[in-house]
C-alpha cells in the first residue's frame, strides 16, 4: 500500500515537474538530498545509540562472569553442585549470543595482545640461551640447579657458596669450573665497575687488575658502557678508569671505543637522542683522556653540524663543552673551524630559539677559556702522558665489536692462561700483592705483622727516594693557579691578598711576574688592574722588582714577535710601574734610540712608553727626571750624543711623538757639537818640548819655580784665549786669487 502510494505520488512530482519545467525538477531534487541527509543522521545516531548499550551490557556481563568465576572457585563441592541443579534464567540464555558475538572482539583483542608479548618473551629468552648455554659436565659432588643459564647468570647463587662449589671441583679445566669462574668473573668486575668514584679509584684499579681482565675483556666493555649509560654524570670517572687499564692493555681500550662508536653511529641513524648524548660523552672524555684521537672529536662535530637540527646541534655543543678545552690547546684551528660552523647557524636562524641560546652560551665558555670545564680533573689526572696509549680510530672504518667476547667459551688451555695471566699480575701490581692473593688464608697477625715491616720499608725507601719532576707538571699546575687567581678576583687587592697566599718556592717569583704580565697582554685593551698588582707585589718584596727589571729586558728583546694589541698594553703595564716608581728607571738603560738598533715594533714600544709616562707625570716633571744627573748613564742610549746622525734622530723621533720638550738639552748640545769637535783639534805640546824644558828648568829650585809659573800662567791664557775665539763666530775665508 505504501509503496503504491509513493509510486502515485513519485508520477504526480514527476507530472508537476514536466510542467513546471527545469526549476521545479532542481526543487524536487533538493528535497530529496535533505531527505537522503537526514536519513542518514537518524541511521548514525540509532548506530551510536546500538553501540552503547552493547557497551553497558557488555560491562554488566563481564561483572557477572566475574562474579561467576568467584563463586565456582571457591565454593566447595556442595556449592558446585547446587550451581549446576540451580535452574537458568531467561536472561542468562540471553546474555549468552551477546557474550559470544560481536562484544567479544575486545576480549579478543586483549588475548591476542598478550599471546603476541608471550611469543616475544618467549623468543627472546630462546635467542639469550642459545647464546649463552652451552653443555655442562656436573660432577655427582655439586648439585647445581638445572636454570643456571642465560644473560643473567640464572639462579642466584650466594659468594659463600660459590666458592665451596669451586673447591669441590677437583678438575680445574673442565667445563663446569670455567663456567663457574666465569660467572665469578662477571660478578666481581661488574661490582667494581658499579662502585668506582673519585675519591676510591685508586683503590679500585688493583683489584681490577687482580681479576683476569684478558679473559674479561668484552665484560669490561660491556659493564663499563651500562654503567656509563645508566649514570651519564659519572663519565669522567669511568673514563679515567678505562685509561689506566689501557696503559697495560690497549686491547680493551680499543674494544671498548669501538663499542661506543658503533653504538653512536646507530644512535644517529635512529635519532635515539638520549643513547646518542650518552655516546658522545663518553668519547668525549675518552679524548680528554688521550685514549682516542683528536681527529675522532673533530670528525664526529663535523657529521653533527653537517645538517644541523635540533638534537644534532644539541649534542655538538655539549660535545665542545665536554672536551673544548683539549681541542683548544692540542687542535686550536680544528676548533676554531667548529665554532664558525656554529656562527654559520647561529646566522642562518633556522634553528629553536632554545638550541641557539646554548650556541650563544657556549661562545660565551669559550671566551673565558672553557673555565669551568677542565678536560681532565686533578684528582682523575693517573697517567703520565709519556704511558698513554692512543687509538686512532675514525667514524668511517670498519669495525667489529667482537659480542663473542661477552659470552662463555670453553678454553682448552685454561689453565695455562691463567698461569700466564698470574705472571702479567705480578708484573703490574708486583710479588707482594700476588702473595697476598696466593696466600689469603693465613693468620692474621701474621698479615698485620708483614703490613707493618712492608710499610716501614715503603717508608724507608721513600726518605731516600728523591724525585726530579722532569714533566714540569708542578710548574703547569702554579701557573693554571695564579692564572685562575688574577682572572677570579674582582680588584687588585683581593688578588694579591690571594697570590701571597700561594706558597711559591725559592725562584718561582718569576713564573708570577711572567703569568701577570702575560694575562695583561692577552686583554682586548690594557686594564689598570694589572699595573696596580704589579706595583703592590714590586713594593711588598724588592725580589719582584728584580723579576720585573728581567721581563722588561726580555720583553724589549723579544718586542718584535708581539701583536699592536699585545705591545700596547705590555708599555702601558711598564710605564705605570716606572710612573709608580715601583720600577727603577735603570731599566731604561737597555733602550737604545738608533735607526740602527730599532724596529718599527720598538719604536711603537717606547713612543706608548714615554706618552703614557708623560701622561702619567706631565711633561715638565719627566723631563726633570730625564735629566737627573744621577741617572744619565741609564739614560745615554734613549738621548744619544756619540754620532750626530743618532743625535738627530733621537731629536726627530721624539718631536714626531709629540714630546719635543724632553729633547732640549739634546739641541743644545747639538747646536755645540761642532765647537767642540774644532777644539779636539788644536794642537797638543809634543812629549821632546817637554823633555828639553824640563832640562832647563833644572838648574835650581828658583828658576824651576818661575817655569812653573810662567807655564801655568801661559796655559791659562791660551784657555782664555781659546774660548774667547770659540765664542766668537768664524768669519768664512776668502780665497786669495792667482
Amino acid at each position: 500500500m505504501a509503496t503504491a502510494v509513493g509510486v502515485r505520488q513519485e508520477e504526480r512530482w514527476g507530472a508537476g515537474a514536466e510542467e513546471d519545467g527545469e526549476y521545479s525538477r532542481e526543487g524536487y531534487r533538493g528535497k530529496d538530498r535533505r531527505d537522503a541527509d537526514d536519513r542518514s543522521r537518524r541511521a548514525e545516531h540509532y548506530r551510536d545509540r546500538q553501540e552503547r548499550s552493547k557497551r553497558e551490557e557488555y560491562s554488566r556481563g563481564r561483572d557477572r562472569r566475574d562474579g561467576e568465576e568467584r563463586y565456582w572457585r571457591s565454593g566447595d563441592e556442595r556449592s558446585r553442585r547446587e550451581g549446576e541443579d540451580r535452574p537458568r534464567s531467561r536472561r542468562d540464555d540471553e546474555e549468552r549470543p551477546r557474550r559470544n558475538g560481536e562484544e567479544s572482539y575486545r576480549v579478543d583483542e586483549e588475548r591476542r595482545r598478550e599471546r603476541g608479548d608471550r611469543e616475544e618473551r618467549r623468543r627472546r629468552d630462546e635467542e639469550e640461551e642459545s647464546l649463552e648455554e652451552a653443555p655442562k659436565v656436573v660432577p655427582e659432588k655439586v648439585a647445581v640447579p638445572e636454570k643456571a643459564s642465560g644473560r643473567s647468570g640464572g639462579v642466584y647463587i650466594p659468594p659463600f657458596k660459590l666458592a665451596q662449589m669451586m673447591k669441590d671441583v677437583d678438575d680445574k679445566s673442565s667445563v663446569q669450573y670455567q663456567r663457574m669462574t666465569w660467572d665469578a668473573l662477571r660478578k666481581s668486575i661488574n661490582g667494581l665497575v658499579n662502585k668506582v668514584n673519585a675519591s676510591n679509584i685508586k683503590n679500585i684499579i688493583p683489584e681490577l687488575f687482580g681479576e683476569n681482565l684478558i679473559r674479561g675483556r668484552g665484560l669490561f666493555a660491556r659493564s663499563c658502557m651500562k654503567s656509563q649509560m645508566a649514570s651519564p654524570t659519572f663519565t669522567h670517572i669511568f673514563a679515567a678508569l678505562v685509561a689506566v687499564v689501557n696503559t697495560k692493555f690497549p686491547e680493551l681500550g680499543e674494544l671498548l671505543l669501538k663499542r661506543i662508536i658503533l653504538q653512536l653511529k646507530r644512535a644517529f641513524k635512529r635519532n635515539d637522542k638520549p643513547v646518542l648524548l650518552a655516546a658522545a660523552k663518553f668519547i668525549a672524555h675518552l679524548v680528554n683522556q688521550q685514549v682516542a684521537h683528536e681527529i675522532l672529536a673533530l670528525e664526529l662535530l663535523t657529521i653533527l653540524l653537517e645538517k644541523p637540527t635540533d638534537d644534532s646541534v644539541e649534542v655538538a655543543v655539549g660535545f665542545v663543552k665536554e672536551c673544548g678545552s683539549l681541542l683548544q690547546d692540542v687542535s686550536p684551528q680544528g676548533l676554531h673551524g667548529i665554532f664558525e660552523r656554529f656562527r654559520g647557524i647561529l646566522h642562518e636562524g633556522e634553528i629553536d630559539k632554545r638550541v641557539q641560546f646554548m650556541i650563544e652560551g657556549l661562545f660565551a665558555i669559550r671566551k673565558a677559556q672553557f673555565q669551568g670545564f677542565p678536560a681532565v680533573l686533578p684528582e682523575l689526572d693517573l697517567v703520565d702522558q709519556e704511558d698513554q696509549i692512543t687509538h686512532e680510530l675514525s667514524l668511517d672504518d670498519e669495525l667489529d665489536q667482537e659480542t663473542g667476547l661477552d659470552i662463555f667459551k670453553v678454553d682448552p688451555d685454561f689453565v695455562e692462561n691463567e698461569k700466564k695471566y698470574e705472571a702479567v699480575k705480578k708484573e703490574i701490581l708486583g710479588d707482594d700483592s700476588a702473595g697476598e692473593v696466593e696466600d689469603g688464608d693465613k693468620e692474621s697477625g701474621d698479615e698485620d705483622d708483614e703490613d707493618e715491616s712492608d710499610e716501614e720499608d715503603e717508608e724507608d725507601r721513600e726518605a731516600c727516594m728523591i724525585i726530579q719532576d722532569e714533566t714540569e707538571t708542578n710548574l703547569v699546575n702554579l701557573r693554571r693557579t695564579i692564572y685562575l687567581t688574577i682572572m677570579s678576583s674582582v680588584d687588585f687587592e683581593e688578588a694579591g691578598h690571594k697570590l701571597l697566599k700561594i706558597k711559591l718556592e725559592p725562584g718561582q717569583e718569576m713564573e708570577l711576574c711572567v703569568m701577570l704580565l702575560e694575562c695583561c697582554s692577552q686583554e682586548r685593551t690594557y686594564l689598570r688592574y694589572y699595573g696596580l698588582l704589579g706595583q703592590r707585589f714590586c713594593m711588598i718584596n724588592r725580589v719582584y722588582q728584580e723579576k720585573f727589571d728581567i721581563c722588561f729586558v726580555n720583553q724589549y728583546s723579544m718586542i718584535h714577535r708581539l701583536e699592536t694589541n699585545k705591545l700596547r698594553n705590555v708599555a702601558k703595564f711598564f710605564a705605570h710601574l716606572l710612573g709608580t716608581d715601583a720600577l727603577p728607571w735603570q731599566a731604561l738603560a737597555y733602550i737604545r734610540l738608533t735607526e740602527e738598533d730599532t724596529t718599527s715594533s720598538s719604536r711603537i714600544f717606547i713612543k706608548i712608553l714615554f706618552q703614557e709616562l708623560s701622561e702619567h707625570l706631565g711633561l715638565r716633571k719627566l723631563n726633570e727626571r730625564l735629566s737627573d744627573p744621577s741617572m744619565q748613564e741609564s739614560f745615554d742610549g734613549i738621548f744619544p750624543k756619540d754620532n750626530p746622525k743618532n743625535t738627530r734622530f733621537a731629536i726627530n723621533f721624539f718631536t714626531s711623538i709629540g714630546l719635543g720638550g724632553l729633547t732640549d738639552n739634546l739641541r743644545e748640545y747639538l747646536k755645540n757639537m761642532p765647537r767642540m769637535i774644532m777644539n779636539q783639534h788644536v794642537p797638543v805640546p809634543s812629549e821632546s818640548d817637554d823633555s828639553d824644558a824640563d832640562s832647563d828648568t833644572s838648574g835650581g829650585g828658583s828658576s824651576s819655580a818661575s817655569s812653573v809659573s810662567d807655564s801655568s800662567s801661559d796655559s791659562e791664557s791660551d784657555s782664555e784665549s781659546d774660548s774667547a775665539s770659540d765664542s766668537s763666530p768664524e768669519k768664512p775665508r776668502k780665497k786669495r786669487r792667482t
